[in-house]
């Protein structure tokens, strides 16, 4: 995967981008469904990332970019993605 989403405590927003790491950094605790939209925002604003609705999120080289284990959502739980 070429970007690491990676969780942190205390981070100032929900998620931000750190180009030296290659990395979007995730506050932790934050709703799974407010860090989906700023992660997409993120990925297709500032990086390029296509937009393809109801793809997933996808980095701007076209791979899938995976959600750390404690944000994922249970489908079964909660609706369709608005994506």
């Amino acid at each position: 995967m070429c970007i690491r989403i990676t969780v942190v405590d205390d981070l100032q927003t929900i998620a931000t981008w750190d180009p030296d790491e290659v990395t979007i950094l995730v506050d932790r605790g934050t709703h799974p469904l407010d860090l989906i939209r700023e992660l997409h925002a993120i990925l297709t604003v500032d990086l390029g990332a296509p937009d393809i609705p109801g793809a997933g999120l996808s980095c701007f080289c076209g791979e899938r970019v995976e959600l750390p284990a404690e944000f994922r959502l249970d489908s079964s739980s909660v609706g369709a993605s608005t994506l």
